[in-house]
């Protein structure tokens, strides 16, 4: 299932973006593992991206977070 949340990027741009339930859940426990918001942690991926759509650019992130926790970076 879909879930389109209304978000604030850099406490200024108010956005909405679309992600599956388990992307939003995994997303929102990355944010609690830096204990950051959940808002402040799509600031900074908004700021990183490399891809048009700001909810592409979430999964992208998601993904790699984990990967990075199975095989961190060299």
């Amino acid at each position: 299932m879909m879930l389109k949340k209304s978000v604030l990027i850099a406490g200024q741009h108010a956005t909405s973006i679309s992600l599956e339930e388990e992307f939003f859940a995994e997303l929102q426990n990355i944010a609690n593992e830096q204990n950051i918001s959940l808002n402040k942690l799509i600031t900074a991926i908004d700021g990183k991206r490399s891809t048009q759509n700001l909810s592409s650019a979430i999964r992208l992130y998601v993904l790699q977070y984990y990967k990075n926790k199975l095989i961190p970076p060299e």
